[in-house]
């Protein structure tokens, strides 16, 4: 493989997101709690992430912005009590910032440094992840977001977006992620070579196999330092 950059998931590839949302719904119901109770004793943990799932059912439009369907999903909790849009807001940013709170798995800091300095690295994501919020923006030359490009992994436009802005051809992009769907079939099918993050030693699903199957990041930087005989990393794309 002539492997020229190296494309990332970040849900569930840099840090596990289970832990994530959990502590996002804990968060939003002690905001509310302490700042709204009228909507808080409307709105249990269970009830909010009902309310979402209507939403997301409703709009399928949306289906690439998980954004938006949570500030839809405030927006329609707090109409009953006339709060305004303001306190939408508020509660929207809790959402963020702590969306945005993630404890990485221990290989992430150090594999991609090692990375960086072969190739460029690009983030591809469905998920509302800011690595700048996080502190991980300075190993990546850009990233890609389902909600910000209008369209969602497993379509080939998102891949192949990320490969135009790269200046690079599709099959010198290797992906990385953690779902055999969304990541490495579509991946695949917009050309790119694929990696399949599988931390827990899954059987896969599939027929076509990867290009690759790891364990974890350290592991794809050892591949890679095997692999690319770069010492530094390429310059960014204008």
């Amino acid at each position: 493989m002539d492997i020229k950059a190296i494309s990332l998931d970040l849900d569930d590839t840099l840090w596990p997101i289970a832990p994530v949302i959990e502590r996002v719904e804990r968060s939003v119901d002690a905001w509310l709690h302490a700042n709204c109770p009228e909507v808080a004793a409307a709105w249990s943990i269970e009830a909010m992430r009902k309310l979402r799932d209507e939403v997301a059912a409703e709009h399928p439009d949306l289906a690439h912005d998980f954004g938006a369907q949570r500030r839809l999903t405030l927006e329609r909790a707090f109409a009953p009590f006339n709060l305004g849009a303001g306190w939408v807001e508020r509660t929207y940013e809790i959402y963020v910032r702590v969306r945005n709170e993630v404890e990485c798995y221990a290989d992430t800091p150090s594999a991609l440094a090692a990375m960086a300095a072969r190739v460029p690295l690009v983030s591809i994501s469905n998920g509302t992840a800011d690595l700048g919020r996080i502190g991980l923006h300075e190993h990546f030359h850009f990233s890609v977001s389902a909600g910000g490009l209008g369209v969602a992994k497993p379509d080939s436009s998102i891949f192949l977006h990320a490969c135009e802005r790269l200046g690079l051809a599709p099959e010198n992009v290797l992906h990385v992620g953690d779902d055999p769907l969304t990541d490495v079939i579509g991946a695949r099918s917009a050309g790119l070579r694929s990696a399949w993050l599988n931390r827990t030693g899954k059987d896969w699903p599939h027929e076509d196999p990867p290009d690759l199957v790891i364990h974890d990041l350290s592991a794809l930087a050892d591949w890679l330092v095997a692999h690319i005989n770069v010492t530094t990393a390429r310059a960014a794309p204008p």
